[in-house]
């Protein structure tokens, strides 16, 4: 029973060191572009955007921008023109965003970075069925956590 808790316990703290170091990897990808109005949490909502219009609501669901205001960020993203902000034209309360052309430009910088980095994981994880499973197990501890917070609430 010790080994399991430790292992959970090692397991949620390693990924919480992963994405934290994925942030890493892209501020050092910034630095490397010389772009500096942007910080790192900005540059991956800019790339979950996509070529999508998507609610600002789903946008704070599809992400998970850890120790960050989103709507400061958002705001940051519209003012410096990465963003274009539309209201809805079912429901004037709900608010839609998109790549601006200068959005789309770091989105396909950020594209080439990840795509680099899953040519270097893939040495690692010789065949996408080794990588599948890890993320198949922590989408199981995902959804077991999920289930736990919610019970608590």
């Amino acid at each position: 029973m010790f080994k399991m808790k430790t292992l959970y316990y090692d397991i949620t703290n390693c990924v919480e060191r992963i994405y934290k170091l994925f942030l890493d990897v892209i501020k050092v990808e910034l630095e490397k572009l010389k772009i500096h109005d942007l910080n790192n949490i900005q540059a991956l909502m800019l790339y979950n955007i996509d070529n999508n219009e998507v609610s600002v609501g789903d946008l704070i669901a599809r992400g998970m921008y850890q120790g960050s205001n989103v709507s400061y960020n958002l705001k940051k993203l519209i003012k410096s023109g990465y963003v274009i902000q539309s209201p809805s034209v079912h429901d004037k309360r709900s608010l839609f965003v998109r790549l601006s052309d200068k959005g789309r430009s770091i989105h396909q910088k950020i594209d080439l970075c990840i795509k680099e980095q899953t040519d270097d994981v893939t040495a690692m994880f010789p065949n996408e069925k080794s990588l599948s499973l890890v993320r198949k197990n922590l989408q199981i501890l995902e959804g077991f956590l999920l289930q736990h917070s919610s019970k608590r609430q």
